[in-house]
């Protein structure tokens, strides 16, 4: 849900991944307190012009055609900007909001002064007309020496309580910032964890983060990540129903995962996960390969991705997802919002009462 819904959409950009490896599993390609893509065609290749504006081109030579989607931009692609200059940046580009990774270098989740610090980034947000998910993907925020330790699958069920912590702080920060959605992963399976154990452990460990996002009415959207416990859309269900099948708890979905190791294309998984839709992220990706890549130097096809993205009338943010990319976020960031805008449908037009063409869309 948008926080400013009357704000201009798409405006005129400026002109001027986590693990790679085999997926599991891959084969040929079958086609929510801080205090409160089958394969890839001509669409695609034409698609990946830069410096075209944000929406195809008008025929009648002015503006851009709005789309449906909303589209962000995740600060894990901008880790070498400060975060005022990053929001700036996708601002001034035309993104509608961004995915906002809590982590030491931009909003610190751990900080003691977060409450403050996230007061002001709802003001910035605000005045810059962007709106937000809160993502939680960091890789060392709670342990500088294991990778997106400790899990909520840990052992030690003191480290699950600390990543379940930070899970229950995001949840508060997504609340001020009027963030639509928190995401989250399930993390690896430990070494010498039989599944069913795991499975417990996970459920477990979200169901105060489901309690917090009930209070703050926030919607969980927890990731399916290859390699992970959690890795599929069967793999949510699975969580969904062990969990009863609670209301705050959503789906993120990732489009490059699906390509990834999906049995369904890309534009089939979209329309399966859509009663549960509550994040997307978004990029190139392969089959087998877990690299999240720039759009065009992968394999999906994203035109009939987007057109079934839309037609499932989804709210939320579709944020590009390209954190090893940093080091040329800002190309990156100029470069998608174009690629998305040509891929993505028009908005059809809507009539009012007279016969007229509406004003809004």
């Amino acid at each position: 849900m948008s926080r400013n819904p009357n704000r201009e959409r798409n405006r005129e950009p400026n002109r001027g991944p986590d693990e790679a490896g085999a997926a599991p599993g891959a084969g040929a390609a079958p086609g929510a307190g801080a205090g409160a893509a089958t394969g890839a065609g001509s669409a695609r290749g034409d698609a990946a012009g830069a410096g075209v504006a944000a929406g195809a081109g008008d025929p009648a030579g002015g503006g851009s055609v709005a789309s449906p989607l909303r589209f962000g931009y995740g600060t894990n692609g901008l880790a070498d900007l400060r975060l005022d200059d990053a929001l700036a940046l996708l601002a001034d580009l035309g993104y509608d909001g961004v995915g906002l990774t809590l982590d030491h270098m931009h909003l610190d989740p751990l900080a003691d002064d977060l409450a403050a610090r996230t007061r002001r980034v709802a003001a910035r947000l605000d005045a810059l007309g962007l709106d937000v998910t809160v993502e939680t993907g960091a890789r060392y925020v709670l342990d500088p020496r294991r990778k997106h330790g400790p899990s909520l699958l840990d052992p030690d069920p003191e480290d699950r309580a600390r990543r379940t912590g930070l899970l229950v702080r995001a949840v508060g920060v997504a609340a001020d910032l009027g963030a639509h959605a928190v995401h989250c992963f399930s993390g690896v399976t430990p070494a010498g964890t039989d599944e069913d154990t795991a499975w417990k452990r996970l459920a477990e460990s979200l169901a105060p983060v489901l309690d917090a996002a009930a209070t703050a009415g926030v919607p969980l959207a927890v990731e399916p990540e290859p390699g992970h416990l959690l890795s599929s859309l069967a793999d949510f269900h699975t969580l969904r129903r062990a969990l009863g099948d609670p209301e705050l708890l959503g789906l993120t979905l990732d489009i490059g995962h699906c390509q990834c190791l999906e049995p369904l294309p890309p534009a089939d998984c979209v329309r399966a996960a859509a009663p549960w839709l509550r994040h997307v992220q978004i990029e190139d990706m392969r089959r087998g390969v877990h690299d999240h890549l720039p759009f065009g130097d992968g394999e999906i096809d994203f035109p009939p991705v987007l057109e079934a993205l839309a037609a499932t009338g989804y709210q939320g943010l579709t944020v590009v997802e390209l954190p090893r990319h940093s080091h040329a976020g800002p190309h990156h960031a100029e470069r998608s919002l174009p690629f998305l805008g040509r891929a993505a449908p028009a908005s059809p037009s809507r009539t009012n009462r007279s016969g007229e063409p509406s004003a809004t869309h």
